[in-house]
């Protein structure tokens, strides 16, 4: 029987846009801030890189098998609050630190993903219908609208979640008995060491930034010592708070879509499983996937650099662990301001001004990678370059992700498949590569993949702006054909 909605029935799905943006955003404070500590304090066995690539590889799984079966069974709402809870065995395992805890609670993670991102795109499109009807406005500029206000909660979490993570190691928490301890032990070294034995005094921070290698003697480094167990846990305990409170804002403060669902056809009629699959690969056939594929991969890969190791190798080898969070503070507020900003500006200049500035910001930014040596006093810097990456990611990641749908019309899903795939791809040989390159060698294949995803992305405008000229030129003929019939008429 078909819902009849009332006079508040507006203000209804606006609260329910904003419970499940102000929910991913509680949620994902607690994911962005344990994932960007995982390379700096998970170092045994490089068990936090191995986990952050064990989430990739499960979500590239997760996004072609699991969403439409598991929304045909649960729904969208109560999906959304069973991937929240696959999440948590991840902080829980912080607890617990080790190899074969921390990678299969990954797995968890990725195969949650998949279902809950499709969960929540199939939300926002759903209630945009209803409302529309309600308020006269086109239901695809309703869609535009409620992306935009729940990315803008999304985008607050990286701000969140590094502000709670940096506020608790860089505080004296837990330091107090170690501390005492130190001291007594440093008395009864120069006690009994003869002064002639001390080492000479080493540069440690010169093993950071480009010449890092995992395994190598930067983990002698007083920086890189991973922070208090009772750290950890406090911020492991308050992220999984963060994470409960999220399940807990969806099943109860989230209406269920069959309220909205009375005459529209299953929410899960996508394709699924090998189908998708086939689809997915069956679109590398056409060229301009071909040629977008480098640019795609370079997206994934720099995302992984950055959250493996640009945390690990400059921000925490030479300016401390503690300062990770406030460091990506800077990359998530740059992130969140760019996106937009670089749509208003594509309207006027175009795609390709905005993309060729964003090439311009990442050479600059691997070249000074590539350079510079590191330093605590050199502060300013850390938070410079990442303001500038988070400007050009998001450049990125808009604009090809736009660009995907732009150029396959009608095999948008194909596309969007094809982007998912190949980005998470790029993570997990990036994140599965870093316990085994050393970092210039990681910097070098970043600038090679680059410089190849920049040059497929120009071929196809210039493939473009082609076929547009003679589209053009055939129609001015067409024009001038027709003009001369008529004349010869007259």
């Amino acid at each position: 029987m078909p819902v009849v909605f009332g006079t508040n029935e507006k203000w209804r799905i606006n609260r329910n846009i904003f419970v499940l943006g102000f929910a991913f955003m509680v949620h994902f404070t607690a994911f962005h801030g344990a994932a960007n500590l995982q390379s700096s304090v998970n170092t045994d066995a490089a068990a936090g890189t191995f986990t952050l690539a064990a989430i990739y590889f499960s979500l590239i799984l997760s996004n072609v098998f699991l969403p439409a079966i598991v929304i045909k069974w649960l729904g969208c709402k109560w999906t959304v609050a069973l991937s929240f809870i696959a999440y948590m065995p991840f902080i829980a395992a912080q607890f617990y630190p080790h190899l074969h805890t921390l990678v299969p609670a990954g797995m968890m993670v990725g195969f949650g993903g998949g279902p809950l991102w499709c969960a929540k795109c199939t939300y926002l499109s759903v209630v945009a219908e209803p409302y529309a009807k309600l308020s006269g406005v086109p239901a695809d500029v309703l869609v535009v609208r409620f992306f935009g206000l729940f990315f803008m909660f999304y985008q607050m979490a990286q701000i969140w979640g590094n502000l709670v993570s940096s506020a608790i190691l860089s505080s004296s928490i837990g330091e107090a008995a170690s501390s005492s301890m130190d001291v007594t032990a440093a008395a009864l070294i120069r006690n009994f060491t003869p002064p002639e034995l001390k080492p000479e005094p080493r540069d440690l921070t010169a093993a950071c930034g480009v010449n890092f290698c995992s395994g190598s003697d930067a983990h002698d480094n007083a920086n890189l010592e991973p922070p208090s167990a009772m750290k950890i846990q406090l911020i492991a305990g308050i992220y999984l708070a963060c994470m409960a409170s999220a399940v807990f804002l969806v099943a109860f403060g989230v209406d269920s879509l069959s309220r909205y669902n009375s005459g529209r056809q299953p929410i899960a009629h996508g394709k699924s499983g090998f189908r998708l699959l086939a689809v997915t690969l069956k679109q590398l056939r056409h060229k301009y996937q071909l040629l977008l594929l480098p640019v795609i991969g370079y997206i994934g890969a720099e995302q992984a650099f950055m959250a493996a190791d640009f945390t690990q190798a400059f921000v925490g080898c030479a300016y401390g662990i503690p300062n990770i969070g406030f460091v990506m503070i800077c990359f998530g507020v740059f992130n969140a301001l760019a996106a937009p900003i670089a749509g208003v500006v594509v309207k006027v200049t175009g795609r390709y001004p905005v993309m060729l500035t964003a090439l311009l910001l990442n050479l600059c930014l691997l070249s000074a990678l590539l350079l510079w040596r590191p330093s605590a006093e050199q502060w300013f810097v850390f938070y410079l370059l990442a303001a500038i990456w988070g400007a050009a990611d998001a450049v990125w990641l808009v604009q090809v992700n736009a660009l995907s749908g732009i150029l396959f019309p009608g095999d948008e899903e194909a596309a969007y498949s094809n982007f998912r795939l190949w980005e998470a791809t790029g993570s997990v040989l990036s994140y599965a590569s870093a316990p085994y390159l050393c970092v210039r060698t990681r910097l070098y294949i970043l600038l090679l993949l680059l410089i190849l995803g920049f040059s497929g992305y120009t071929t196809i405008e210039a493939m473009e702006y082609q076929a547009k000229k003679r589209h053009h030129q055939e129609r001015n003929f067409e024009l001038i054909a027709k003009k001369g019939e008529y004349e010869s008429e007259k």
